[in-house]
């Protein structure tokens, strides 16, 4: 009877034990792995990048008038700063171009030719992005270093100006990655109205380009705002 008695606890007291056990959290489990979020993407930020392109544009003056054209290509840097979906920024490119023309006076024995080896530009840019596509215009300053020459037989003359002007235009651009952007663009740009005397002859001079360029950027994340901070559980 005792013997009885005494397996009856056992049995009770194993069973009681393993529904204890079985109710105590368990310390073998490893927590799930925090898996931080992809970073969110913004066009806020500082840029650099490089174009290449074709424009082509008028020099009419008194007696002669051309029609250069030529390669442009260069670099840009800039600055974007994004408000939900409006994005403004500044930039500026240096371009090296083979933008050259030639022409007849028909009035006389007298070639002309216009060369533009150097130009530049600072500029604002406002856009409109859909996540990782930007439609923006651009506008701004323009210089550009215009090489004039006159040829006539018997004479020769040359000028060697710095012209300021202006520039408008815009253009789409799309982000390939978080930093990577390719970008197309059309500008239109006029230097303006001056004068020279050439073989007693006065020149009055009025110069205007367009372009359609390619390009590529890298933006830089220094400037960019931080990602959201979430809670690790």
């Amino acid at each position: 009877m005792m013997r009885k008695i005494l397996l009856t606890s056992v049995a009770v007291l194993a069973t009681s034990a393993s529904a204890f056990a079985a109710d105590l959290p368990s310390r073998r489990q490893a927590p799930p792995p925090y898996l931080p979020p992809p970073p969110l993407f913004t066009w806020t930020g500082v840029y650099l990048g490089g174009q290449i392109g074709y424009e082509w544009g008028r020099e009419p003056a008194t007696l002669v008038s051309s029609q250069p054209s030529g390669v442009v290509g260069g670099a840009h840097i800039g600055y974007n700063y994004q408000v939900q979906q409006f994005v403004i920024g500044l930039e500026g490119d240096v371009n090296g171009t083979s933008y050259t023309g030639s022409a007849f006076s028909v009035l006389g024995p007298i070639s002309a030719s216009t060369k533009i080896p150097v130009d530049a530009s600072i500029r604002g840019r406002v856009g409109y992005a859909w996540d990782r596509t930007l439609i923006y215009g651009t506008g701004g300053v323009a210089f550009a270093d215009i090489k004039d020459s006159f040829v006539t037989p018997g004479a020769f003359a040359s000028f060697d100006r710095t012209r300021v002007g202006w520039t408008v235009g815009g253009g789409i651009e799309y982000a390939v990655t978080n930093n990577w952007s390719v970008r197309a663009e059309y500008r239109y740009t006029d230097y303006g109205r001056f004068s020279d005397a050439v073989f007693a002859f006065p020149l009055n001079h009025h110069s205007t380009d367009n372009r359609v360029q390619a390009g590529f950027s890298y933006k830089f994340d220094t400037f960019a705002p931080p990602a959201p901070v979430l809670a690790k559980y």
